[in-house]
């Protein structure tokens, strides 16, 4: 009985671990402030990205404004390798990073690692 109790245990923790890393979850696009001279948005950074996807306006400069509050290091550099940044996020403390948005399309950063992600789409 126990080992039956045991193979169901480890069969949802597979599952959940399947889920979580390859199924497929929404989030939703954040699109930023403007006040039609600039736009900004200020980004959370506390085990991941929030708000992980975010909407800017084609021609309008930007701002993203990082708050880093998680202590882990992967956490500590945002990159966006399109626009050759690669920012150190000092925790509890706002880094702005200022966005070339001439060009419409979507692009990625990452923490230091590439292990947490976000997406910018310029439109």
């Amino acid at each position: 009985m126990v080992k039956v109790i045991v193979l169901i245990v480890g069969l949802v923790i597979i599952g959940f671990i399947l889920w979580w890393f390859f199924g497929k979850h929404t989030v939703n696009a954040v699109s930023a402030e403007s006040n039609g001279q600039t736009q900004q948005i200020n980004i959370d950074v506390n085990g991941g990205y929030s708000p992980e996807n975010v909407v800017l306006k084609k021609g309008v400069p930007a701002v993203l404004n990082f708050t880093r509050r998680d202590s882990s290091t992967c956490l500590d550099h945002v990159v966006f390798s399109d626009f050759g940044i690669n920012q150190t996020l000092p925790k509890n403390e706002a880094q702005s990073i200022k966005i070339d948005t001439s060009k419409a399309g979507e692009y990625q950063w990452a923490c230091g690692m590439d292990m947490f992600h976000g997406k910018l789409t310029i439109k």
